[in-house]
């Protein structure tokens, strides 16, 4: 699962493949939460980390 990490600029949808931005609270590090895909309306969990080289997300399938 180490691959799946996105880059802020570059997400996709992991259902459609759509270019997406998620909400990412300036204060949501290590957190997850479930946020529709704004093209396709199916659910991604998306994974916050923060570390020393900047945010770090994941979107990942609801039914994984």
């Amino acid at each position: 699962m180490e691959d799946d990490w996105q880059d802020g600029e570059e997400l996709v949808c992991p259902y459609c493949g759509e270019q997406v931005e998620p909400v990412v609270e300036e204060d949501s590090a290590g957190d997850s939460y479930v946020e529709d895909c704004p093209v396709c309306c199916r659910p991604w969990t998306v994974i916050v980390a923060r570390g020393e080289s900047g945010v770090r997300i994941q979107l990942l399938r609801v039914d994984d």
